[in-house]
């Protein structure tokens, strides 16, 4: 279908409150709505959610969203109903009332946005229930997690390709700030998009300063940074669980606002720290990289790694959390050689090696 570019714009501004498209948007948006499948690889803070969201608004029916992880659903959804969006998500952290509620808004109509991980997504049940709603449009967050080669492997979103079965008529958007070509191949051959809908961006983020220096007397280093750059927010980097919890003690030891944040904490406060570190009431998240995919955090000034990332990847994927916003902004890496016979003895020491070492 053909929309006009006052008609495009008209939403843009009444309904995200923007004046006009970043690069790429306005490509990829009018390829979902004439009903082109597509991928999007761009950069972080190029607006690839309002690329999904947007059409949705403009179609009929319910926009499906996958999402890899239930603290990204719970950060989206909330901005997008901040903006007066009916959105919700539907996974296991909810109450059985909560659950059957949303679903029967999604049957109802009432639901634009339904944020869902692939695990739920793929259950006879669930598929059944959808069956009843028209879904013109089927956004994949993360799409990197479809391809075993990606940042960070997870067997389900492989399974995404029998969605083509159930749902022959949708729309399919990929969309990630990271796939090498092979990634790329991967994602359009499993999802059916033709290689010449892949819309791929510059990865150059100029507003980013990149210092990496040796790993030496680093904690002492990171306090020197930090005093140099009172009262703003960022997150830094660790390798374990371990030192997530030491550096984080010290830190809050030494006078400053920090919380931890990994996948050894309890469900309840990994959500608390995420909020607090959203909202400003903490300064600091220190963090494995089981934090930080997706949230949309614009003022993150800086991205600190006191370990060396798992590849290029995953470091492009991390320091994309700072600079959201375009305005300057620091990443700094501290590095050793021990860090890789740390992160080789990691990989493979895993049950499957080919699992990030996110989850351990």
């Amino acid at each position: 279908m053909h929309y006009s570019q006052d008609e495009l714009l008209g939403v843009l501004r009444d309904k995200f409150g923007y004046e006009s498209f970043l690069p790429a948007q306005e490509k990829v948006i009018r390829k979902i709505l004439k009903g082109e499948s597509t991928l999007a690889v761009m950069p972080t803070g190029s607006g690839k959610s309002l690329c999904f969201q947007l059409p949705a608004l403009m179609l009929e029916g319910l926009c499906l969203v996958v999402s890899p992880m239930i603290s990204l659903m719970k950060d989206q959804v909330m901005q997008v109903r901040d903006l007066g969006i009916e959105a919700r998500m539907y996974n296991s952290m909810m109450t059985q009332a909560e659950q059957q509620e949303t679903l029967a808004a999604m049957v109802s109509g009432e639901v634009k946005l339904l944020y869902v991980a692939p695990e739920t997504l793929l259950k006879d049940w669930f598929l059944s229930n959808l069956k009843a709603v028209k879904i013109p449009l089927i956004a994949i967050d993360e799409a990197h997690c479809i391809s075993m080669w990606g940042h960070n492997f997870r067997p389900e979103y492989l399974q995404l390709s029998e969605l083509r079965e159930h749902f022959p008529d949708a729309t399919y958007f990929a969309l990630t700030a990271t796939a090498i070509p092979r990634v790329q191949k991967d994602i359009c051959k499993l999802l059916a998009i033709p290689e010449e809908n892949m819309v791929l961006e510059s990865f150059d983020r100029p507003n980013l300063l990149l210092i990496v220096e040796p790993k030496q007397d680093s904690y002492n280093r990171l306090i020197r940074f930090l005093s140099l750059h009172p009262d703003e927010s960022g997150i830094v980097y660790c390798m374990t669980r371990k030192r997530v919890d030491t550096i984080s003690d010290k830190l809050i030891t030494d006078g400053f606002s920090a919380l931890p944040y990994h996948a050894g904490l309890s469900d309840d406060e990994r959500h608390a720290n995420q909020e607090a570190f959203i909202r400003d009431k903490v300064q600091i998240m220190v963090a494995t990289i089981a934090f930080g995919m997706g949230i949309n955090k614009s003022n993150v000034r800086f991205v600190i790694h006191m370990d060396l990332p798992k590849s290029l990847e995953t470091y492009y994927q991390e320091i994309g959390r700072a600079g959201r916003d375009g305005l300057p902004s620091t990443c700094l890496l501290f590095y050793s050689i021990a860090d890789f016979f740390s992160l080789k003895k990691i990989i493979f020491d895993s049950p499957n090696p080919q699992q990030n070492y996110i989850t351990q």
